[in-house]
């Protein structure tokens, strides 16, 4: 997605705007026309959308966050490195990998 054309409120700027009587610059009357043929054929046409049109949901799994814990543990710099490289979220991201270690150690030996 281009992040030039993306433009970020706040929620207290869209009550601000709707308390000052500014209306909503989107044409719901249009979107509200639109069938879902319509709307498809918009995604595919969209670049930002081409790789996530023929995603297979069947086998998403709803997962909701477990209160996490802190603790302190070492670890390998490159390890850290290797994370810290790919940008903010890299603990997130080394929880996501444990967790699919401890789905992939459950599922061999059940």
């Amino acid at each position: 997605m281009n992040e030039e054309n993306i433009t970020r409120v706040t929620l207290d700027e869209i009550l601000a705007k709707r308390a000052r009587g500014e209306k909503s610059k989107t044409d719901w009357t249009r979107v509200d026309a639109m069938t879902d043929e319509d709307i498809e054929r918009a995604m595919r046409d969209d670049p930002d959308w081409k790789d996530l049109m023929d995603i297979d949901w069947s086998k998403a799994e709803i997962v909701i966050p477990q209160q996490k814990k802190a603790i302190s543990i070492r670890l390998d710099e490159d390890i850290v490195d290797f994370f810290k490289a790919s940008g903010k979220g890299y603990q997130t991201r080394i929880n996501a990998v444990l967790r699919h270690f401890i789905t992939e150690q459950k599922r061999s030996k059940g």
